[in-house]
C-alpha cells in the first residue's frame, strides 16, 4: 500500500473524534500526524450542578513513517513514547487514564529481531494507588510492504484501527 494512501485512511478514521495536527516537531522528532482526543463522563444527581463524580479519558497518538526501520529506530522511538508519556499525562482525582500510541509506519520489510522488541515493549504507569487513574503506551508498526500489523500487548486492542488495507 502507498504510504500517503494509509496515512490519508488514517487521518479519515481520527478525524471525527480527534484534534489533528500534522507534520510537527516534538521533542525534535518529525511527527507526521499527531491526534489528540479528549472525552469526559460523569454521574449527576439530579441537575447538572449537582456531580457525583467525573471521569477523564485521553488519548495521545503519534505517527511517524520511515523508509525501513531498524532496531535502533525502534529503540529510540520507545524511549520517544515514554518520554511523551511524562509529558503530556496530568494526573488527578478526575483522571481515569490515559493511552500514548505510537505508529510507526514503514514502507520496507521488517525483520524479525524488529518484531521481539516491538512484541516485548511494555510501559505503564499508576498515578497515586489509581486514584489518580494510570497511563498505557501501545506501540503499533505498521509494515506496508507485508500489508502487516504488529504491536505490543497494549496494542492489541487497538490493532484492527491500524490494519493495512487496500
Amino acid at each position: 500500500m502507498d504510504c500517503n494512501l494509509y496515512l490519508e485512511n488514517l487521518e479519515k478514521k481520527f478525524n471525527q473524534y480527534f484534534t489533528i495536527e500534522k507534520n510537527i516537531f516534538i521533542k525534535g522528532i518529525e511527527i507526521n500526524i499527531f491526534a489528540k482526543y479528549f472525552e469526559k463522563t460523569g454521574r449527576t444527581l439530579i441537575t447538572q450542578r449537582d456531580v457525583i463524580d467525573a471521569f477523564e479519558n485521553y488519548e495521545y497518538c503519534f505517527i511517524k513513517t520511515y523508509e525501513n526501520i531498524s532496531l535502533r529506530e525502534i529503540i529510540e522511538f520507545e524511549e520517544f513514547l515514554k518520554h511523551a508519556a511524562q509529558i503530556y499525562v496530568k494526573p488527578h482525582s478526575e483522571h481515569m487514564c490515559t493511552h500514548v500510541t505510537g505508529i510507526m509506519v514503514s514502507k520496507g520489510i521488517i525483520n524479525d529481531e524488529c518484531i521481539k522488541e516491538i512484541n516485548k515493549f511494555k510501559y505503564s504507569k499508576s498515578f497515586k494507588f489509581m486514584l489518580h487513574g494510570w497511563c498505557d503506551v501501545r506501540l503499533i508498526v505498521a509494515d506496508l510492504f507485508s500489508d502487516a500489523v504488529i504491536t505490543n500487548k497494549a496494542g492489541k486492542s487497538v490493532k484492527k484501527v491500524y490494519e493495512v488495507t487496500p
